[in-house]
């Protein structure tokens, strides 16, 4: 769905740049071997894959067996916007799968300004790495994402893991622009914890904590997302903000097993979202963090990872 023209292109790019998670990026040639030995965040190869006139760029991280965990981005947000402690830490357990959608970091290809469309990217991704089944890591649009690919694809997913999600339509999200513009003139870092953490000493000492640890892969860095990859982004999400009456509805179709995940806290989508999700997914789990936000599964990697794993290992 399109902006409303209250939003010009300069406001809604500078909106993108206060919402990501993204640090410098830098070129890298490309890497078609299968890895033979298990990697960590930091030492992953980038690789590609082919879909059509596509060509996603991935990483493996871990070598578990059974099925692979795929994760899906959040907005601004490329392979290396995630916090080892989270990827690493699930490695330990699963096969875990990073990568950039269409037009997005070292991928290929034009990066759609729908949710429903950014659904069909991670889909074709999955089906050219050969999987018929996986679990999916969904974060704020990653969330979104996940949620269409399991009212269009349910057969491709066994479970997923959401976090800083929100349905269609869902409540304080068309806020967005407010919220961020309350975070504007902030250093990189700052940014971070306002966007992500809360107030409290330890929640913004663990964001500190997380903002480091992302930052620790200087060799093989991802590309930054374009400015009209930033755009198509945003769009996307506040398309998914517009109201939707019968989201919810559509919901109770779902039957695969879900576990929301959500900061108490959480600015940019309240935890009533998740909160009504659970009242209409047949089978879903809540858990709620407190004195957490947005970036709840950052502030608490290791819970996060212990609560995902014992999820999916059920």
């Amino acid at each position: 769905m399109a902006i409303t023209t209250r939003f010009t292109t300069m406001s809604m790019l500078a909106l993108s740049a206060l919402l990501t998670f993204s640090f410098v990026s830098c070129d890298k040639d490309e890497d078609t071997a299968t890895p033979a030995v298990s990697y960590d965040h930091q030492h992953a190869p980038t690789q590609f894959v082919a879909s059509g006139d596509t060509k996603f760029a991935y990483r493996v991280l871990g070598n578990g067996e059974g099925v692979p965990l795929v994760v899906l981005s959040p907005l601004g947000s490329t392979m290396d916007d995630w916090d080892p402690a989270v990827t690493d830490g699930f490695a330990k357990k699963y096969k875990v799968i990073l990568f950039d959608n269409e037009g997005v970091g070292s991928s290929t290809g034009k990066t759609p300004s729908t949710i429903a469309d950014m659904a069909k990217g991670a889909v074709a991704f999955i089906k050219a790495m050969g999987y018929s089944r996986v679990n999916l890591l969904g974060f704020s649009m990653g969330s979104f994402v996940a949620q269409q690919i399991a009212l269009t694809e349910p057969a491709l997913i066994n479970k997923m893991v959401l976090t800083g999600v929100g349905p269609k339509g869902s409540e304080g999200l068309s806020k967005l622009p407010e919220i961020i513009g309350g975070g504007q003139g902030l250093s990189a870092e700052e940014s971070f914890l306002y966007f992500g953490f809360t107030k409290s000493e330890a929640s913004r000492a663990a964001g500190k904590q997380s903002y480091a640890r992302i930052a620790l892969r200087q060799v093989d860095r991802d590309k930054p997302l374009s400015d009209e990859s930033s755009l198509a982004e945003l769009t996307a999400v506040l398309g998914w903000a517009q109201p939707a009456p019968d989201a919810l509805k559509e919901l109770e179709s779902v039957k695969i097993p879900v576990l929301l995940i959500q900061g108490k806290e959480d600015l940019p989508v309240p935890v009533i979202n998740p909160t009504n999700m659970a009242q209409h997914l047949p089978n879903a789990h809540l858990i709620v963090y407190d004195d957490a936000a947005h970036a709840s599964l950052f502030q608490l990697a290791d819970k996060f990872v212990k609560d995902g794993s014992d999820f999916l290992g059920e």
